[in-house]
């Protein structure tokens, strides 16, 4: 009866990580797809496929509420699962996303009216962050770069080396040619929090960054404010349960860089 909490490798922790901030009391389960990450440049059909058996897998488990901590799962997953598989194999179960949240408070963050969005290739070319912001905001100027090195620089441990440093002001800089006008720009990759340090010595003064766990994490509270039935279903003792499709081993060491804390891990297989 946890709330499930889906990423294709170890970047949704930094949404679990948010959500067990605002959220202590609630149970979560957090499922990796290690073993076929990463999914950002992988096809809509194969990371629709990917999704559609974790959601499931995690439905099996007992959660009634399953949040896609991936971008990359929420921009070319989400709405096909919600739309054409919910009704049919779960019509009383929920899966969310980790886009609407952060598009939804993107309005009050922005004077210039000019967002950016940094994030995986997949996430980009999928141009979700574009579509939903312009539903929401249609007055906002969106301009979207894709980051490919990032995540992988995280995940290597690497995130406040010299080499992260070059990469993240490379990609910032790019960005900012196109639309000089940016006034915030969106963490569209839930790695890229842990990028913090170098993000901030390479967007000027003035610019914001958004990161979307927080964001995440207090529209979910509100969800299950406003759905007692769905609140209903999530126990609450506290706890979190981990899974990887890949080492166990190895995602320990990987998920210490998020959470800097010692935690027990399972091997699962979808």
């Amino acid at each position: 009866m946890s709330i499930g909490v889906f990423d294709s490798g170890y970047g949704g922790l930094t949404i679990l990580r948010e959500l067990r901030r605002y959220l202590p009391q609630y149970d979560f389960t957090y499922l990796g797809d290690n073993a076929r990450a990463p999914y950002g440049s992988r096809s809509f059909d194969v990371v629709y496929e990917f999704t559609r058996q974790a959601v499931v897998k995690l439905f099996d488990m007992g959660c009634h509420l399953v949040i896609l901590g991936c971008n990359t799962a929420s921009a070319k997953a989400l709405r096909t699962i919600q739309q054409r598989d919910l009704p049919v194999i779960a019509p009383d179960r929920r899966v969310l996303g980790v886009i609407r949240p952060t598009v939804e408070v993107i309005g009050s963050l922005t004077h210039s009216r000019h967002v950016g969005v940094v994030a995986t290739e997949g996430t980009i070319r999928s141009h979700s962050y574009d579509l939903e912001i312009a539903k929401l905001h249609p007055d906002i100027v969106v301009t979207g770069q894709a980051c490919p090195l990032w995540a992988a620089i995280v995940e290597a441990g690497e995130a406040e080396s010299e080499g992260a440093e070059y990469f993240v002001r490379k990609r910032v800089n790019q960005l900012l040619e196109c639309d000089p006008l940016i006034d915030t720009i969106i963490l569209g990759c839930t790695h890229y929090p842990l990028l913090m340090k170098a993000l901030r010595k390479a967007v000027p003064a003035g610019v914001n960054i958004v990161p979307q766990g927080e964001y995440v994490a207090t529209s979910l509270v509100d969800y299950l404010r406003r759905h007692p039935e769905i609140d209903a279903h999530c126990s609450k003792h506290g706890t979190v349960s981990y899974y990887t499709t890949e080492s166990p081993e190895r995602f320990k060491e990987c998920a210490n860089v998020f959470l800097h804390e010692d935690i027990k891990v399972e091997h699962i297989d979808l």
